[in-house]
């Protein structure tokens, strides 16, 4: 078993930044593609963004790309998420996931996630 606990939600205005991140403990050992997905009430879970265990591919979804950055230290069983020129519609609950197979986070289907934080984007 894995637990995720993330941190760093809040509130902050249009363009600001904010960085999110999530700690791993229990049974680490295991190599995990980590990464985060966010989720709306009543709708799926949507995948955001993810990297391999080491740290040598990183997947985004599209509405993220170029203005989110996914990054992990192994050292301390984290995962990072630093979300720049941040939008209303980025309002939503993120959730720290962790899978032995990417293609599973991708899909929004993780072996592990967290209770989730929220961010909330709004003037």
């Amino acid at each position: 078993q894995v637990q995720l606990a993330e941190s760093g939600g809040g509130l902050v205005q249009p363009g600001e930044s904010l960085r999110l991140s999530c700690v791993a403990t229990g049974n680490t050992r295991r190599a995990y593609t980590m990464g985060w997905l966010r989720q709306a009430p009543g709708q799926q879970r949507e995948f955001v963004a993810a990297q391999t265990w080491d740290g040598g591919v990183s997947y985004y979804g599209d509405s993220v790309k170029g203005r989110f950055t996914v990054s992990r230290d192994n050292s301390k069983n984290a995962v990072y998420l630093e979300m720049r020129n941040l939008k209303s519609e980025n309002t939503d609950v993120y959730y720290c996931a962790a899978a032995r197979v990417n293609t599973d986070l991708l899909n929004g289907r993780p072996d592990y996630w967290g209770q989730g934080t929220q961010v909330t984007v709004s003037s």
